[in-house]
């Protein structure tokens, strides 16, 4: 009897034990569930998008769901609560709702670059295990609630670039833990409370600026300098993450593309700025032996003649006219223009001259500079010369104007070069091509 009664004992004490590790394991499982069996937080996130407009419908939660974890902009904990909030850039308007205290496990809310409006929430400062705070880039009215100092594990917030009013809380500076504090580009007033963190920024403030000397503040830190510790013991749903990773991966694409863009467009330009303008006739005119000129663009001898402007005339010839130019180093030339070079006996002329010219090399002559081909002109460049033209040596009359090389005299181009070539041919001259080039 004394056995049974020990038997029964033991076996009383296990049952017992076992119902209340029941009781436990329920209760941690269904901590978050109402005596109805609703989620507490799938009530709060419902609330929140119920006084949002979304109009990208961002925030397609299910209200007869169980588990929010799924859902888009939500992010839960390993056991399966819900740790972060974030839908940042997403044309929000609205208001924020009261209910997002009852997310009593949020360490991060990223509701950054929307358009809501309305008070802060007192309301934050049940989130105690809040890291991460960023309301900026809204339309948030009114004063920072001084609930925010109950905060004991935030680090980062950030309410820049909104409307708010009224003097900065003091209890604010009694957060040791804050490293990160924006509250730029509002409307508060001072005083200033003395904050500890090592970033704060309390530019654009008019109230504050006029009321203290040093309103200047300081540049914010990266945001991903905290989101890694407020993030670290949370696992993004499916869905957030994947969009997540494509996003990263799209921007890394565009800029490595933008990156490479830009790089061949300088490459472009640094060739073509250091192309040699000089050519080779041969390559153009397979009849004519030249060697190498330079080319001249016709806007480049365009703008060098004032774009051949009668003041600019010193000569005309049988073939054409001739102009004093300035290049764009400075260098003086006289420009030769061909009449009619658009038609087929200018063309044939062109290419006589060029020819003869360019053979006839001493150091008595002048060397051909450079020329221009255009589908309708025909021209070439001398270097200019002050001391007259052949014919006004020949005549023995003074100089009256600098000119070259030719003037309106009736002796023919071929008059003269053979006259040029018959000085070359005299006995008491030694002609060869290094003179020439002299």
């Amino acid at each position: 009897m004394e056995a049974r009664r020990k038997s029964n004992g033991g076996f009383c004490n296990f049952g017992l034990f076992s119902w209340l590790l029941f009781c436990w394991w329920s209760c941690s499982a269904y901590g978050m569930l109402s005596p109805r069996g609703v989620n507490f937080e799938v009530v709060a996130l419902m609330d929140i998008r119920n006084a949002l407009k979304d109009p990208h419908n961002v925030l397609n939660w299910d209200a007869t769901a169980v588990d929010p974890c799924s859902w888009t902009m939500v992010t839960c904990s390993a056991d399966g609560l819900v740790t972060g909030l974030g839908a940042p850039s997403q044309s929000l308007s609205g208001s924020l709702s009261p209910s997002i205290g009852n997310l009593t496990n949020l360490q991060l809310v990223l509701l950054q670059n929307n358009n809501i409006s309305g008070h802060i929430p007192a309301e934050l400062g049940r989130l105690t295990r809040l890291k991460t705070l960023d309301l900026s880039n809204n339309f948030f009215n009114g004063g920072v609630p001084s609930s925010l100092s109950s905060l004991k594990s935030l680090q980062y917030l950030r309410l820049n670039n909104n409307s708010l009013t009224e003097a900065i809380p003091p209890p604010l500076a009694n957060m040791t833990q804050l490293t990160f504090l924006d509250l730029s580009y509002n409307n508060l007033s001072a005083p200033i409370p003395t904050f500890h963190t090592k970033t704060f920024n309390i530019v654009g403030n008019p109230l504050i600026c006029g009321a203290e000397q040093d309103c200047f503040g300081t540049i914010p830190t990266p945001q991903s300098l905290f989101l890694n510790s407020s993030q670290s013991n949370s696992q993004p749903s499916g869905a957030h993450k994947g969009h997540k990773i494509a996003l990263a991966l799209g921007s890394t694409l565009g800029c490595m593309f933008l990156l490479a863009s830009a790089f061949g467009f300088l490459l472009w330009l640094r060739q073509r700025h250091n192309q040699q303008i000089f050519f080779d006739v041969n390559e153009r005119h397979e009849e004519l032996n030249l060697g190498n000129l330079k080319r001249f663009p016709f806007k480049e001898l365009q703008v060098a003649t004032n774009n051949f402007s009668s003041k600019y005339l010193i000569g005309k010839g049988g073939f054409g006219n001739v102009y004093k130019g300035y290049l764009s180093d400075g260098t003086l030339v006289a420009v030769k223009r061909l009449k009619d070079g658009n038609a087929s006996g200018g063309e044939i002329q062109f290419q006589t001259e060029v020819e003869m010219i360019s053979l006839a090399v001493h150091r008595n002559l002048l060397r051909l500079y450079g020329l221009c081909m255009t589908n309708s002109e025909r021209l070439l460049v001398y270097p200019y010369m002050s001391n007259g033209s052949v014919a006004t040596r020949l005549k023995g009359k003074p100089l009256a104007i600098a000119c070259f090389p030719s003037q309106p005299v009736k002796l023919n181009f071929f008059v003269i070069l053979m006259m040029s070539l018959s000085q070359m041919l005299q006995p008491n001259q030694h002609w060869t091509g290094a003179q020439g080039r002299e």
